[in-house]
């Protein structure tokens, strides 16, 4: 073949190239649907075997693309109330129009809903009805709900009746990120009825303050108390005052200071958590490990003389 040829046939292969570019490239370039919502997702499964795989697989699926984030999968097995503290205090961060799934489910393919909340700041919260949504209901307010029926929002026909994570509530967050009509999930629900936790609040008497320890932060063993900074406030102690408690029956004066740094390594203080929350700590070390102090605990603190 001659050296015209080889160019000539070069020059038309080039040339087909780039017309079949030309010819693709308005659809490539074409813009995309509507954004898909965020999705928060939080369970008690744990990271030990492919459930939160399988989940975050089918609302792919659903919504192509869209955007999961992770609050925990490691809350306390069957802890609705655990489950309830920490979706309180991740929502306000998230989207306005964000949706969240929480898979905290002991009651699993029992007679208990799953149902699609939706709060007034417009976020939905799809979970079964079991008391998970009792503190963002005090928080944020549920304007509405609806009980998840239609089986388009789920999985398929053959529904397991011991991973509803999988069949119902991840295909529907993902509708709902998708920006499907949540009327369409099923029948609206009286907000009025939903299951709600007996959770007790501290109380402040003439006498003092009385609390209950409701968890633990994270791995550190700071005990976390359902005493807000501004009830303890009304016993009157600030910053730098050594403060006599009674934590599960035993007797402490623990002083109260901002941050772990203020007292030295090993030394417990009292401090107000980043939820607003007083709560206990050890410097650099674990509080609950240390004094051997279980969930439901109480505690005490007499008013400042």
């Amino acid at each position: 073949m001659t050296l015209l040829k080889r160019l000539s046939r070069n020059l038309f292969a080039f040339l087909a190239l780039g017309l079949a570019v030309i010819a693709v490239g308005p659809s490539i370039a074409q813009p995309a649907g509507p954004p898909t919502r965020t999705i928060g997702f939080m369970t008690d499964f744990a990271l030990t075997d492919d459930s939160v795989a399988i989940c975050k697989a089918v609302m792919e699926g659903v919504a192509p693309g869209v955007h999961i984030l992770d609050i925990t999968h490691v809350v306390e097995p069957y802890n609705i109330a655990e489950a309830a503290r920490y979706l309180a205090g991740a929502a306000p961060y998230f989207p306005k129009d964000a949706v969240f799934i929480v898979v905290v489910d002991p009651g699993v393919g029992s007679t208990r809903k799953a149902i699609i909340a939706k709060s007034a700041s417009g976020q939905y919260f799809v979970l079964p009805d079991n008391g998970i949504l009792t503190l963002v209901q005090d928080q944020s307010g549920i304007v509405g709900a609806r009980q998840i029926t239609n089986p388009a929002w789920m999985i398929g026909a053959k529904t397991s009746s011991t991973f509803h994570g999988r069949d119902i509530f991840s295909p529907t967050a993902a509708h709902l990120a998708r920006g499907d009509d949540w009327n369409q999930a099923g029948p609206a629900l009286d907000v009025a009825k939903l299951v709600r936790l007996d959770l007790k609040s501290a109380t402040l008497t003439d006498a003092g303050v009385t609390a209950q320890v409701i968890g633990t932060d994270g791995p550190y063993g700071n005990l976390v108390l359902n005493l807000p900074s501004e009830t303890f406030a009304k016993a009157g102690y600030g910053l730098g005052d050594l403060v006599p408690i009674v934590l599960d029956g035993k007797p402490y004066r623990i002083p109260f200071v901002k941050t772990f740094s203020d007292v030295p390594v090993g030394q417990p203080l009292l401090y107000i958590d980043s939820r607003g929350r007083l709560s206990l700590g050890l410097n650099q070390r674990n509080f609950a490990e240390t004094y051997k102090v279980p969930d439901g605990a109480t505690l005490s603190i007499p008013r400042k003389p």
